[in-house]
C-alpha cells in the first residue's frame, strides 16, 4: 500500500511503522489516523511478520493531534465529532489489540496522543532525553481516547497527577512509572529495540499471540475460581497444540524448533 503520512517496512519478520510528518512533529490528523488504522490492521494479518516497530522521523516521536486538524474539528457538528473521536479511538485500537507484538521505538518528545501511542503498545524503550507530556488539559481538552491504554500503563494514581497537571516528565520518570520499559542512550536505542525483537522472533508465534490475550484476560479479572479454572483450560488446550509439541520436541532433542528456520 502507498502512504502518505507514515512509512511501512519490513525484513520479512519484523515490520516498522514509522510516522513521518516530520515538519509537524509528527502531528496526527485524519490522514494518518487512517493510515496507521490501515497498516496495522494489514500487518495483522500477514502471518510472516512476528514483531511490529512503531517508530517516527525526526526530532520528535509524536506531538499528537495537528492543531490546524482540532480548529476545523471545532466546526463541526456533534455527530461528526463523535464520528471522527471514533476513528481516532479504534487506531489506537488497533495497535493495541495487535496480535503481532509492537514495540514502541520512542526516540523524541512524545506529547498527548503522542503519549497515547506509546501506551497502545506492548513494549515502550525510550532514549535519554526524551519528554512526554498529557498536555490536553492546557487546551481544554481531556485525553479521553488515550486514557484506557495510559491509565494502564502508567497506573491510576500516576494518571490523576499528569492528567489534570499536564506536567512534563522524563524518560526516567516514565521508567520509574512503568509507562516505559526502559530508558537507554540514544546511541544505543536500535540495538535495544532490534534485540527486543529478535527476542520476539525466537519465541512460538502462537504462544506470542496466546500471551498478549492472556494478560488482557486476566488483567482485571478477581483471583478466583473461576480464573483459575479458565487459566487451567487455557494451558491444557496450548500444551495440546502443534506448536508446544514442536517446541518441547525441540528442546528435547536439542535442535532449532521449526518456526526458528
Amino acid at each position: 500500500m502507498r502512504y502518505e503520512t507514515i512509512k511501512v517496512t519490513d525484513d520479512g519478520r519484523v515490520a516498522t511503522v514509522t510516522l513521518a510528518r516530520p515538519e509537524v512533529r509528527n502531528a496526527f490528523n485524519e490522514t494518518m489516523i487512517a493510515e496507521l488504522t490501515a497498516a496495522f490492521t494489514d500487518l495483522d494479518t500477514r502471518d510472516g511478520i512476528r514483531a511490529i516497530v512503531l517508530a517516527a522521523d525526526g526530532p520528535a516521536f509524536c506531538a499528537g493531534a495537528d492543531l490546524n486538524w482540532m480548529k476545523k474539528m471545532a466546526g463541526y457538528s456533534d455527530d461528526e465529532n463523535r464520528a471522527d473521536a471514533r476513528l481516532l479511538a479504534r487506531m489506537l485500537e488497533s495497535i493495541h489489540r495487535c496480535a503481532k507484538p509492537v514495540i514502541a521505538r520512542v526516540h523524541g518528545d512524545a506529547y498527548a496522543g503522542g503519549v497515547g501511542l506509546v501506551a497502545a503498545a506492548d513494549v515502550a524503550i525510550a532514549a535519554q532525553g526524551v519528554k512526554f507530556c498529557l498536555s490536553e488539559a492546557r487546551l481544554g481538552l481531556i485525553p479521553a481516547t488515550i486514557a484506557p491504554y495510559v491509565v494502564r500503563a502508567m497506573g491510576e494514581r500516576a494518571a490523576r497527577r499528569y492528567f489534570t497537571t499536564a506536567e512534563l516528565f522524563d524518560g526516567e520518570r516514565a521508567a520509574a512509572l512503568g509507562f516505559v520499559h526502559e530508558t537507554v542512550a540514544a546511541d544505543t536505542l536500535d540495538e535495544t529495540v532490534a534485540k527486543i525483537a529478535a527476542t520476539l522472533v525466537a519465541n512460538g508465534p502462537d504462544a506470542v499471540r496466546a500471551c498478549k490475550t492472556l494478560v488482557r484476560d486476566v488483567a482485571d479479572r478477581p483471583l478466583d475460581a473461576a480464573l483459575i479454572d479458565d487459566t487451567a483450560d487455557w494451558i491444557a488446550r496450548t500444551r495440546a497444540g502443534a506448536e508446544a509439541r514442536e517446541g518441547i520436541a525441540a528442546f528435547l532433542e536439542k535442535r532449532t524448533p521449526s518456526w526458528r528456520a
